[in-house]
């Protein structure tokens, strides 16, 4: 068998995504390093502003937490500071990211993370009609409706989109 064949594999976050009953649908594509959610829209044929990325961040204590972002925004971390009650939120180093998640980096997926973490959620997602979320592997993506991600996850709905 070829390894240019994609196929969708079992990840953490597809048994997550099963197991809470979430129907979801497989898109593998050709993973670029540092490619990002302009890749995986082109590759998918869909528009950046529907791939959601997952953002793994940290407060001023250290303790992690997730966002859920447009692919073609960026986090006002100020606002999202603001608006999750924190002194301070910022970026998680890559290999802290890994470590809280249990995924690489271009492979974080909200869904079935290693360790149970605060999800916020950019309002404006629940206005699509579906999104592309990462499927816990890179060049993986799933297609969900972004109210299931409202029921399984809880996030706590925040406007912070720049």
């Amino acid at each position: 068998m070829s390894k240019n064949k994609l196929h969708a594999p079992e990840t953490p976050a597809t048994r997550f995504l099963r197991q809470h009953g979430v129907a979801f649908s497989s898109h593998p594509y050709a993973y670029e390093e540092h490619g990002g959610t302009r890749v995986s829209a082109r590759e998918l044929n869909v528009a950046e502003h529907s791939v959601i990325k997952t953002l793994i961040m940290e407060d001023e204590s250290g303790a992690p937490l997730v966002v859920l972002m447009h692919g073609d925004r960026t986090v006002s971390t100020k606002e999202l500071a603001r608006q999750a009650g924190r002194k301070h939120i910022e970026p998680c180093k890559p290999e802290v990211a890994n470590r809280h998640s249990g995924f690489l980096i271009g492979g974080t997926s909200p869904f079935g993370t290693k360790r149970r973490m605060p999800v916020f959620m950019e309002r404006s997602i629940l206005d699509l009609p579906l999104v592309y979320i990462n499927g816990g592997r890179r060049g993986f993506l799933v297609g969900v409706h972004p109210h299931d991600i409202l029921r399984v996850l809880q996030p706590q709905l925040v406007n912070v989109a720049q």
